[in-house]
Order: structure tokens, then sequence, then C-alpha cells
């Protein structure tokens, strides 16, 4: 797909989140899900859908790759333009992450690339113009990784220092474009930074806390030099399904999307849902909210951490 993505006449540019789909095989929990997103995508009528990550549960999947594509189907069938991330189960059997970069990459809607020569698959940057054509806003796409490769150190993967290097020199790149101011930015990803237990920890955060966050055991960095880039706004990952709280730490906020699949664990009176993402032309910030499974809306307006399960 080659038109670009752009703001609306009224200025706004309007994202909304899937995370941790985790489709199987088109069980009775995949048809759930698959009603889910499009009760999400008729409600919200969105500029651009995103995928962070989990989108398949490989090890169940008898086919992944057929899969992959029934997973994404009803946002290639929406006629909006999609992008996507791998998480750590999306390649965990049976494929690999090249094999289902192919498969996404088969879809006219899909926006995802590979940037060769640094860790990982499907590592890409996404603009959003102005009324004038010229890049008013970027969108920063990052494989998190699987699993930790050095024996000495358990647990997740983690964003590398070649794709933190990459994502600067993109970043000085757009910022010269834009007469060498920063331009304003997200960033998606999958597993989250360990940033994300330290605001939780030690600022107000606004949504819900139910289980631990899952980072990984090292800290890469990548925090750090978003912060000395100045230009991320906000990230936005999944892998905790029963997280959805945010938290704004040095001038970034670091969200969790609302986990939409229904063939993976979740948490009574915790609602499978989507997060939306509301950029303005012109401003430095953003607006957020959750839409329900049963159309609702949770605008997670108060700080929520007193009822935290940790």
């Amino acid at each position: 797909m080659t038109s670009r993505l752009r703001y609306r006449e009224d200025g706004t540019f309007k994202i909304v989140q899937f995370t941790d789909v985790h489709w199987q095989n088109g069980e009775a929990e995949d048809r759930r899900t698959e009603d889910l997103m499009r009760l999400v995508l008729r409600e919200e009528a969105p500029d651009l859908i995103v995928f962070t990550g989990d989108i398949v549960y490989s090890e169940h999947c008898e086919d992944p790759r057929r899969s992959l594509r029934e997973a994404v189907k009803t946002a290639d069938e929406s006629g909006i333009p999609w992008a996507a991330v791998f998480g750590n189960h999306d390649a965990e059997a049976k494929v690999t992450r090249e094999q289902l970069l192919d498969v996404l990459l088969e879809h006219d809607r899909c926006l995802a690339r590979h940037t060769p020569g640094i860790s990982g698959f499907g590592n890409y940057v996404l603009t959003v113009a102005g009324p004038d054509g010229a890049d008013a806003a970027a969108l920063y796409f990052l494989d998190s990784g699987d699993y930790s490769p050095l024996p000495q150190v358990g647990g997740y993967g983690w964003i590398r220092k070649d794709q933190i290097d990459w994502y600067a020199a993109e970043s000085r790149k757009l910022a010269a474009m834009n007469g060498g101011s920063p331009l304003p930015a997200l960033a998606f990803f999958h597993i989250p930074l360990p940033e994300y237990a330290a605001v939780w920890e030690g600022s107000v955060c606004y949504g819900t806390k139910h289980e631990g966050v899952c980072s990984p055991q090292l800290n890469s960095g990548f925090f750090t030099t978003m912060v000395e880039m100045g230009d991320v706004m906000g990230t936005f990952v999944g892998h905790d399904h029963i997280n959805d709280y945010w938290g704004e730490l040095h001038g970034i906020r670091l969200a969790y999307g609302r986990a939409t699949g229904y063939n993976t664990y979740g948490k009574e009176g915790f609602p499978r849902g989507a997060r939306v993402i509301r950029l303005t032309r012109g401003v430095r910030g953003f607006e957020s909210w959750l839409r329900l499974d049963d159309g609702s809306v949770d605008p997670q307006p108060t700080a929520n951490r007193a009822e935290a399960e940790v």
C-alpha cells in the first residue's frame, strides 16, 4: 500500500490499538475476538489500526500463517490502513518471524515494513502528513523480541542496541526535515519496558494493574534514548493481559493497551477491548480511552493505584 497517512480535515488522527489477539484456529473464542474488533472499528472509525503483538498463539495453531491471515482479516476487510508488530508468542512454534512478516506483507492495506540490517523483523516508521503534505507526526514500530537470547539471563527479550540506534537516526532525520524540531511521535511494541514498573511505583497512574509488569530483566536503554531525542510522547504495549494503566515518566506517557483476544487468559470483571488514541495536528500530546466489548467507553478518568494487585 502506497497511500500516505494524513490528518483529517478537522486536524485529528485516530488510532485503534488491538493487542494480544492470540488467534488460534478459528474457535468460538476467536470468533468472539473477531466480533469485538468489528464493533470497535464500527464505533471508532479510526484512521489507522495497530496490532501490538501476540496476534497469533503459534504453539496452539495448526498453521500459524493461516491463523495470522484469519486474525488480520477484519482489519484488512475494513479498508482502513493497518500496521503490526510481533510479540513473544507469534513465532514461538512452527513458524519464524520472517515467515509471518511475509504473510503481513501479502495484504494491500498493511503498512508494516522490514528494515534490514538490524535485529528483529518489523522495525519501521510511518509518518502522518498535514494539509501541506509535510510530515506532521511519526509512528515508530519496533520488534521487542520474544525471550532472552543469553543463557545467563532469563525471561523476556528486549529492544536491542542496533534498533535503538536506528530509532535515534530516524528521529534525527525527521527532526532535520522539520526545521530542527523533533517531530511529535508515538512508539508501538509488545513487551513493556522496565520503566512501566517504575512509572507505577513512582507516578500517578490511570487505569488498573492486575498483574506484575513482565518486562525484560535487562534494561537496554530505549527509554533513555526516547527522552534524549525528545520526540516520543507515548508508548503503547500489550503482553500483560490484565493491565491497562498509563502514567507519565520524564515527559513520556507509558501506556498499556486493553487485551483484545478471548483465546487466552483474562480476569473476571475485566472485559476485552481496545485502546483508542487521538492525535491533534499542531498539539504536542494526545487523547486516549478504551472501547470495551459491550460498546461502552472507559475514559480512565481517575487514578486507580490503590486497587492494584501486585
